[in-house]
């Protein structure tokens, strides 16, 4: 597998950790706890890996930028979340600076 797969899982498995913490209740409902810890484990290993051929930063803001915008459109759906219209913009803005990093910067080359 190549870094962006292994990235993909890892945003994946943070999106369904973050979105199970609320559900957790602090920890005190067993079955969204598992999935939260879980989650994560398998985000852990799975970013480890991608950093193997992603550098860093390139990684992280491309990770933790999906993971905003993904984790607020579930709260959106699943919480009843609302979500005005800065909040809208400012997650354009994430996307597109996500974008911007994939499709134009050299970083992101070996």
């Amino acid at each position: 597998m190549n870094g962006a797969i292994y990235l993909g899982i890892a945003i994946v498995g943070e999106v369904i950790a973050t979105s199970f913490l609320r559900a957790s209740q602090g920890f005190t409902q067993l079955v969204p706890s598992v999935v939260v810890v879980l989650g994560y484990g398998i985000t852990f290993y799975f970013f480890s890996l991608a950093l193997q051929t992603i550098p860093v930063g390139i990684g992280y803001a491309i990770w933790s930028g999906v993971g905003i915008v993904l984790v607020s459109l579930i709260a959106y759906f699943a919480y009843g979340q609302t979500l005005d219209l800065p909040a809208l913009i400012g997650m354009a803005l994430i996307l597109a600076g996500v974008l911007v990093i994939n499709l134009f910067s050299h970083s992101s080359a070996h």
